[in-house]
């Protein structure tokens, strides 16, 4: 019989646990639809607690672009110590284009809320955005967008 201490437990997250995960981290992979295919990516981003928005930016492209025609969307954030030993955070909710001065604000929101958690777990002072994210090669601003969240779940798995 196996000890109660190796067995691996799993539980739903709680919700704070879950914004907990989300304020935390900056990195996690973006899933949208083109046409009738799923696609993920990487992405670079920033929760706010006030919005309760995820907060990201990209150039004109393909991911933009499905997003504009579906903008139903998930968005998945994992903390992998060992396949024993993770959380995952998965949010539902819908693209929304930033502009003006909205997307402005939010980029800096972005910016800046960054740079707190990279002081704070990674003890690195970056400076500017390209420190920690894609740099945008055209020379138009960035597009700056966020995710409206619906619903947000969480899973945990622990020994």
């Amino acid at each position: 019989m196996e000890n109660e201490k190796t067995k691996a437990m799993r539980r739903n997250l709680k919700h704070t646990e879950n914004l907990q995960i989300l304020t935390s981290n900056y990195i996690g992979n973006l899933a949208y639809i083109s046409g009738a295919s799923p696609y993920i990516v990487p992405m670079t981003y920033y929760y706010d607690r006030e919005s309760h928005t995820i907060t990201s930016y990209s150039s004109e492209g393909h991911k933009i672009a499905a997003m504009r025609k579906n903008n139903a969307v998930a968005f998945i954030v994992n903390q992998i110590e060992t396949v024993a030993d993770w959380q995952t955070v998965q949010v539902l909710g819908t693209f929304e284009e930033l502009k003006g001065i909205d997307a402005k604000h939010m980029l800096h929101k972005f910016s800046e809320g960054i740079k707190d958690i990279l002081s704070r777990t990674e003890r690195t002072d970056a400076k500017y955005i390209s420190d920690f994210s894609a740099k945008i090669e055209s020379e138009d601003s960035p597009l700056v967008f966020r995710i409206n969240i619906s619903e947000i779940t969480g899973k945990k798995r622990e020994s």
